[in-house]
């Protein structure tokens, strides 16, 4: 599937394709949403129109460009130091300052997916390509693919990839199914969900070559060359500096680190809240994405820490608005929230784990 997020640009922009499905008051357009305004009626039409006279939807390529500027010389400059340092254990170091960049990287190659840098679909997926599959060597078509999917119905056990029987599970019939070790995971995935993390690093990078075999054939010969490329890069890279033993130590590090990283920005997002019956009534778009999604309170080193995704509701109910616009639109969004009587949630970073956790716990008590 060539870059999901992109080429299905109704699906998850500002929700212009469900929102369609679900709530005859919109109407989708090949752009998405914002491009097309939903019609008369829907709760969801007034904010739009609010934000697009706001110009909040436009591009900000020049804002875009500077960050990739700077983030890719941060890359280099840790890199720099890796050499400096030399075959040494002081160079494992470095693997902290290289798992945060690497993690601004997945930031772009996210913002890409979702049209937010440009609008022009080979620019944005050839952006994606570079930072996900040559940079980290994870496959933007699979991150792409799920993401849309989740966008589309966030926390949906049945159409929410992210809320699927995995290591973890959400709800308590799922953790009812359990058996044997998977049984005395769900029981503890509470306490072990942050140890887990340190795994995602690598997890990411498997998923990815395993969803090398659904991609057309020439776009999997594409994403398999940039993905066989980065390892290639980063084995010689550590391999150049560092003696095999170390190589290996700093790569398990490095991974753990961004993989932890990684899910410390995307948990506080939606676990915890909303989830839609699967067989009750089906939500509108603004209540779809709203009650299902989790804010951040913080600083501008908030919004830099996580990417943005602070703005969890700002950004699922306007997917292709630029980051630095996420902040400008949440007064109109809280604001519109509050005249509809609709819960708007938001809290501070600490206590968007433990709601996370705390759910977590609820849902293995059975089996304690």
């Amino acid at each position: 599937m060539p870059q999901a997020m992109a080429d299905t640009a109704g699906a998850t922009r500002d929700g212009a394709a469900s929102a369609a499905a679900e709530d005859p008051a919109t109407t989708p357009a090949a752009t998405g949403a914002e491009e097309t305004a939903p019609l008369r009626g829907s709760d969801f039409a007034p904010l739009l129109r609010a934000v697009k006279g706001q110009g909040l939807l436009d591009r900000r390529t020049g804002w875009y460009a500077t960050g990739i500027t700077v983030n890719l010389a941060a890359l280099a400059a840790v890199i720099t130091g890796m050499f400096l340092l030399g075959d040494t254990w002081w160079t494992l170091f470095l693997a902290l300052p290289l798992a945060v960049f690497w993690s601004r990287t997945a930031f772009i190659g996210h913002d890409a997916g979702h049209a937010q840098i440009t609008g022009d679909g080979r620019a944005g997926r050839a952006i994606g390509l570079f930072h996900a599959n040559l940079l980290l060597g994870m496959n933007e078509a699979w991150w792409n693919d799920k993401h849309v999917r989740h966008h589309a119905n966030p926390n949906h056990i049945d159409k929410d990839p992210d809320v699927a029987v995995g290591a973890l599970v959400w709800t308590r019939h799922q953790a009812a199914r359990r058996a044997g070790f998977a049984r005395w995971l769900t029981r503890h995935q509470a306490r072990l969900f942050f140890p887990m993390l340190l795994l995602e690093g690598i997890a990411l990078k498997v998923s990815g070559f395993q969803y090398l075999r659904r991609q057309p054939a020439r776009e999997r010969l594409l994403s398999a060359l940039l993905l066989v490329a980065h390892l290639g890069l980063y084995a010689a890279l550590l391999l150049t500096v560092l003696s095999p033993g170390k190589a290996v130590a700093f790569a398990l590090l490095h991974h753990a680190l961004f993989g932890l990283h990684l899910g410390m920005a995307f948990a506080p997002n939606h676990k915890g809240m909303e989830m839609p019956d699967p067989d009750g009534e089906r939500w509108g778009h603004l209540q779809r994405q709203v009650l299902t999604s989790r804010n951040v309170r913080g600083s501008a080193l908030t919004d830099w820490f996580l990417g943005g995704l602070n703005y969890q509701i700002e950004h699922h109910l306007f997917p292709s608005m630029p980051r630095p616009h996420l902040r400008l639109a949440q007064p109109l969004v809280r604001a519109h929230c509050q005249a509809l009587g609709m819960p708007y949630a938001e809290t501070g970073l600490v206590e968007s784990y433990r709601q996370a956790l705390r759910h977590m716990h609820e849902v293995g008590e059975p089996l304690r």
